[in-house]
C-alpha cells in the first residue's frame, strides 16, 4: 500500500464505517454462538439471536450516521454491503447446518445477493443501481425471519418457529420478486442497451 493509498483510507475512516467494521467483526461471533453443542445449547443460542439482533440493527445506525454527520465515503459504500450479507449470509449457512432452514432457501437468497451485488459492480462506474423499495423490505424481512429462527429450539412455543418460516418464505419471494426487478432496471438503462456497461 502506497502512502497515498494509505492516507487516502485514513481519511475516509470515521464513526459511522467503524459501526459498520464492528458489524463485520461480529458475524464469527454469531457464527460461533449458534453452533456450541451443535446449535442445542439454549443459552448460545440467545446468545447467537441477541449478538444477530445487535448487529442487524447497526445497519440503521450507520446508515444514520453517514447522512447526518455528512460521513458518506467509498470505503462505507464498499463495507456497508460486505457487512450485510456477511451477517445474514452467516446465519443462512449455520441454520442450515444445523437442518433448520432448508438449503434451498439459503442457496436461493445468497444467489441473488451475490449476483446483484457482481451485478452493482459491472456497472458502477456508469450509474448507480440503487436500492429499491423492495430490496429494503426484503432485507428487514430476512432479518427478521432469522432473529426468530435463531431462537433456542423446545424453550419457545413451537408456533414461534412456525412464524418464522412464514416471514422467511415471504422474504424468498420479495428476494426473488425484487432481484428480478434490478436485473430488468439494469437491462433497460440506456447505458448498458446502447453496450457501454
Amino acid at each position: 500500500m502506497t502512502q497515498n493509498s494509505g492516507s487516502m483510507w485514513r481519511t475516509q475512516w470515521n464513526i459511522a464505517n467503524a459501526v459498520t467494521a464492528a458489524r463485520i467483526l461480529m458475524v464469527p461471533f454469531v457464527a460461533w454462538a449458534l453452533l456450541v453443542d451443535g446449535g442445542d445449547s439454549a443459552p448460545w443460542r440467545w446468545v447467537a439471536t441477541v449478538l444477530f439482533v445487535v448487529a442487524a440493527a447497526t445497519d440503521k445506525v450507520d446508515g444514520h450516521l453517514a447522512r447526518s454527520r455528512d460521513l458518506v465515503t467509498d470505503l462505507g459504500k464498499l463495507l456497508d454491503p460486505i457487512a450485510d450479507k456477511a451477517l445474514i449470509g452467516t446465519a443462512l449457512v449455520g441454520l442450515s447446518l444445523l437442518g433448520e432452514l432448508w438449503w434451498w432457501v439459503t442457496i436461493i437468497i445468497l444467489v441473488r445477493e451475490l449476483g446483484i451485488t457482481a451485478m452493482r459492480l459491472l456497472v458502477m462506474d456508469r450509474f448507480v443501481l440503487a436500492a429499491s423499495r423492495g430490496g429494503k423490505l426484503k432485507t428487514v424481512l430476512q432479518s427478521v425471519a432469522l432473529s426468530i429462527l435463531l431462537l433456542p429450539r423446545g424453550v419457545l412455543p413451537e408456533l414461534v418457529h412456525t412464524a418464522g418460516y412464514a416471514v422467511m418464505g415471504l422474504a424468498v419471494v420479495v428476494t426473488l420478486v425484487t432481484g428480478l426487478d434490478y436485473a430488468v432496471r439494469t437491462l433497460r438503462n440506456p447505458v448498458v442497451r446502447e453496450g457501454h456497461a
